[in-house]
């Protein structure tokens, strides 16, 4: 099981953060380390986007869970469970504001052959937490 994950502070209420992370990501996904996004963000949502990191693939996902203003999970992978990938994010109350985390877990029976391959997605990961935190605090 591999898993990558990052967490920062915002000075903006959680409301405000979860406005940015689903309707204004997928109006402006470059900003966020997206190169496109497709689809809406809405409990059962199929949703697709393409990254910087791997450009050259586009990622069908589901939105599994949507519980606004605090949670959201997508999950994609292969069928009968051989790779699945379950990216959540969290928007919770802090004393200043907000404190964002976005975790991502690839398991399933191929996930240690498939997560050899690929790269590290840290560097992302803290990108698309970092436009999160500029875009909340400039509201």
């Amino acid at each position: 099981m591999k898993t990558y994950e990052t967490q920062i502070d915002i000075s903006a209420p959680p409301d405000v953060v979860w406005h940015i992370l689903t309707k204004e990501l997928p109006r402006a996904p470059e900003t966020f380390g997206l190169l496109n996004f497709e689809g809406n963000m809405a409990p059962g949502a199929k949703i697709k986007i393409r990254s910087e990191v791997s450009p050259e693939r586009t990622f069908a996902l589901k939105v599994q869970t949507f519980e606004p203003p605090d949670r959201m999970v997508w999950t994609g992978g292969m069928p009968l469970g051989l790779f699945t990938g379950t990216r959540t994010f969290t928007v919770a109350p802090a004393t200043n504001g907000s404190t964002f985390s976005m975790t991502e877990i690839f398991t399933g029976p191929m996930s240690g052959m498939i997560t050899r391959s690929m790269p590290d997605l840290t560097p992302s990961f803290i990108k698309f937490a970092e436009a999160l935190k500029t875009r909340a605090e400039a509201q």
